[in-house]
């Protein structure tokens, strides 16, 4: 069985490849669901589904009912397969999908990182299987705690959080949807209104030559860090993951950096400093 899942493994990581070279160019082919099915290892049924549901909707309906599948419902569905792969239920792929955050290239990235990190922690469980037996027959000593070494996900958990992060889907995500919609047009520019003045502020502490650690802009950092309230409730390890965003996502690089040169880096620099301060505080 672990073989199997090893070999799985292994497969998905070079799908992950492929998937990289194929969004490269252009393919143009069309496949009915039945052959979808066949080309995917899927169910006719499956995909039925996913359709009802509004997972994956095909390129096009002929006029006698049949699906149409082409380059971009490949691809999809080859997202949502990766998904569950990692344990993903179908409806948070369905909204990290509809994501207007969403960038395939940079989910593929990140589903080859995660699938290694599945794959080392397999191969782990195997080592201890291994060791487990030969202390049974008696052949090694073991410690207590090797028992259990490879059984944590921990690891794997903290990356697909900054990875649902990167991807637009978390609950603070969805919280902050629906905090905007309330505050309004008017209340939203006074919020970025203020969110403006602060970036500048700090981008005013860099250009004096203050340090990222220093008491100074650690104050303008946890003013930043109360400002999210405004939109969801933040905790310290999704803080440390929207600080490595700045200077990862160039999208969201892009608006510091035009500010001023280096700010990105900056912000995450003061913004890591002060949730480890502040993990340090608690304990």
């Amino acid at each position: 069985m672990f073989s199997l899942l090893t070999l799985t493994l292994r497969n998905s990581l070079q799908y992950v490849k492929v998937s990289l070279k194929i969004l490269g160019r252009h393919q143009n082919m069309s496949y009915t669901v039945q052959q979808l099915a066949n080309l995917a290892g899927v169910s006719v049924r499956t995909l039925h589904y996913y359709d009802e549901v509004g997972l994956l909707k095909p390129a096009r309906v002929q006029s006698n009912g049949y699906r149409y599948y082409e380059e971009t419902e490949l691809l999809k569905l080859q997202q949502i397969m990766f998904f569950r792969e990692l344990d993903f239920s179908l409806d948070d792929i369905r909204r990290i999908l509809s994501s207007p955050r969403f960038d395939m290239k940079s989910a593929l990235r990140d589903q080859k990182e995660l699938i290694k990190l599945k794959r080392n922690r397999l191969d782990g469980l195997i080592k201890t299987i291994d060791k487990t037996i030969k202390k049974i027959n008696k052949k090694i000593n073991m410690k207590d705690e090797e028992l259990y070494g490879n059984f944590s996900k921990e690891e794997m958990e903290k990356y697909t959080e900054e990875a649902k992060q990167r991807w637009g889907h978390t609950e603070a995500f969805k919280q902050s949807q629906e905090r905007v919609k309330k505050m309004g047009k008017a209340g939203l520019n006074k919020v970025l209104e203020e969110s403006g003045k602060l970036t500048l502020e700090i981008a005013a502490a860099m250009a004096a030559g203050q340090d990222p650690k220093s008491e100074a802009v650690q104050k303008l950092i946890a003013r930043h860090y109360d400002s999210l309230r405004t939109f969801y409730e933040p905790n310290l390890q999704m803080y440390r993951g929207m600080a490595k965003m700045y200077v990862d996502d160039p999208r969201f690089k892009v608006n510091y950096e035009n500010v001023a040169t280096g700010l990105a880096e900056f912000m995450r620099d003061g913004m890591i400093y002060f949730a480890d301060s502040q993990e340090l505080s608690e304990k």
